[in-house]
């Protein structure tokens, strides 16, 4: 797994930088209702899709929230408020907030019951009535039917954390119903085998592929054997979910 404090300042650069954050952020905001006046972005990063949110919207006042704190000290410098806090334990009261983000989160959480606890916390901070919107299937989403994913297929780790109908499952649990989603470009993400090779040897795929033994040193072969090293294949398409809080108290 990626050191995100390690990885914060080249994080955006290598990870489609303005043009994706723009896109993203479009399409959450794309999903919460006009009303809103709060929103809470948990797992900000570096706050560059955070920061789009608050601008494409004025008067709706964001904050977000990170573990990490490299990634929390370059957020604040674009949004100031953010909070270092861990996404299962969120230091907010009640119904807080009128809307939650969690974009390119959920895929990460691969302990068990993490995922579900991050679910809960939003539906716990959002007001009765509140929007919830999260990416889902997000490894999924860079399967775009290329020779790189020809050769990944194998080696794909089974039941990703942000599947669809286990965050639905874990919404539903907690008071949150699917009203809406969104797709949107992972604008500069089109990978190639070049990038594919670096990435494995960062650590980039822990969440996508499962890599006993000595599977990466065969992986990193195919890769290499493929054509046009540098040459990007097809952009992903990310998927959103917008779910709504029911009235009534959380359930835990």
């Amino acid at each position: 797994m990626l050191d995100y404090d390690d990885e914060a300042t080249g994080y955006d650069s290598t990870r489609g930088g303005v043009p994706r954050a723009e896109a993203a952020a479009a399409a959450v905001l794309g999903l919460i209702p006009p009303g809103a006046r709060s929103l809470l972005d948990i797992g900000c990063g570096t706050g560059l899709v955070t920061e789009r949110i608050a601008e494409g919207r004025p008067g709706l006042r964001v904050s977000g929230s990170d573990a990490a704190p490299g990634m929390a000290r370059i957020a604040r410098q674009r949004i100031g408020a953010v909070v270092l806090a861990d996404a299962r334990r969120l230091p907010l009261r009640d119904g807080a907030v009128d809307a939650v983000a969690a974009v390119w989160l959920l895929h990460l959480l691969r302990e068990t019951g993490d995922v579900r606890a991050v679910v809960a916390q939003a539906a716990r901070v959002l007001r009765p009535g509140g929007t919830f919107v999260t990416t889902v299937d997000k490894d999924a989403s860079h399967d775009v039917a290329s020779d790189i994913d020809e050769v990944f297929a194998p080696y794909l780790a089974p039941s990703p954390s942000d599947a669809t109908d286990r965050v639905i499952g874990y919404g539903a649990e907690c008071g949150l119903d699917v009203v809406g989603s969104a797709v949107f470009r992972g604008h500069g993400q089109g990978g190639t085998p070049a990038a594919a090779i670096r990435g494995l040897r960062r650590g980039y795929y822990a969440s996508r592929l499962a890599l006993p033994g000595t599977a990466a040193e065969r992986l990193v072969e195919a890769l290499a054997a493929l054509p046009g090293p540098d040459r990007r294949r097809a952009e992903p398409e990310y998927r959103l979910l917008a779910f709504r809080r029911r009235p009534g108290p959380p359930r835990a």
